[in-house]
């Protein structure tokens, strides 16, 4: 009877309860939890952030102040060169922001930290690339938002609500595409000192070789050239002429390019083909780093 039961135990089937893991759930709860330590660190090095807003608006006020009697007309149909120049510090600040975003995980891979992770049962690794992206979008917005606030403050205007939503698209887009290249030199850089270099060899040549500081009339026809193949300039002439302009469209004409008029839509179409293009560009490297 006692082998019958037992036999019958052994050919039974199993009810195993059901433990399909919820993997959406776990990336979401990875990259918010590293996310979080970048806030941490953040919280404990508040003078990174602070720097990152008192230069802009010290540039706002400084080169406000310098360029108020310029002869009427030169930036456009604005006298006001702090109305001129907010978009440029905007779109700046945001470009220099995003180009730093690799530095925290470089530290991180020389100091041992990213061969923990990536050695950890994460369910994707690419958590770590989405953390890193999300803590400096939201860095860049934040920043925009206080530039916009001391630009009103010092007399430039301020767009109206459908505006505000425009500016915060395209300092996405370009925040985005911008971490996507910085994170993929992070990963591909011997060391920090190299990708330091990197930044300070781009950061101010694609400023000055953008309309962030003076019209592309005010140019030569060489460097003209240059700032209409500079994503920069694609960022901040919509962001101008909501700042110039109450009544937009996406159909407005807001840069006279060498091959080209360029509409408000189609400057968005281009920062979304840039973001695109470097999101595309890094695959490989990340693939090689985090498979």
């Amino acid at each position: 009877m006692k082998t019958d039961i037992h036999f019958q135990q052994l050919t039974s089937p199993t009810v195993v309860p059901e433990t399909t893991p919820n993997f959406f759930g776990e990336i979401v709860q990875e990259t918010l939890a590293l996310t979080r330590r970048l806030f941490i660190q953040l919280q404990r090095r508040p003078s990174t952030l602070l720097a990152g807003i008192v230069q802009p608006i010290m540039w706002l006020v400084l080169f406000g102040a310098l360029f108020q009697n310029a002869p009427k007309g030169l930036f456009g149909s604005t006298s006001n060169y702090g109305q001129f120049l907010a978009a440029g510090v905007i779109v700046f600040t945001a470009f220099a922001g995003a180009l730093n975003a690799g530095l925290p995980v470089m530290f991180d891979r020389e100091f041992g930290f990213l061969n923990r992770l990536l050695v950890a049962p994460l369910a994707s690794r690419f958590s770590i690339v989405f953390a890193s992206a999300i803590f400096i979008i939201s860095q860049s917005l934040l920043q925009a938002a206080v530039i916009v606030g001391a630009a009103a403050f010092l007399g430039a205007g301020l767009p109206d609500a459908a505006g505000l939503g425009a500016i915060a698209l395209i300092v996405l887009l370009l925040a985005l595409g911008v971490t996507a290249i910085s994170l993929g030199l992070a990963f591909a850089l011997p060391g920090h000192i190299e990708l330091i270099a990197v930044i300070f060899v781009t950061n101010l040549p694609l400023l000055f070789a953008s309309t962030a500081l003076a019209p592309l009339s005010f140019m030569p026809g060489w460097l003209q050239v240059v700032a209409t193949l500079n994503p920069l300039s694609y960022a901040i002439e919509p962001i101008r002429y909501l700042y110039l302009h109450q009544n937009w469209g996406l159909n407005d004409v807001v840069m006279h390019a060498f091959w080209g008029d360029v509409t408000f839509a189609a400057a968005l179409l281009i920062l979304l083909g840039f973001a695109v293009v470097a999101l595309l560009s890094i695959q490989p490297q990340l693939r090689r780093t985090l498979a």
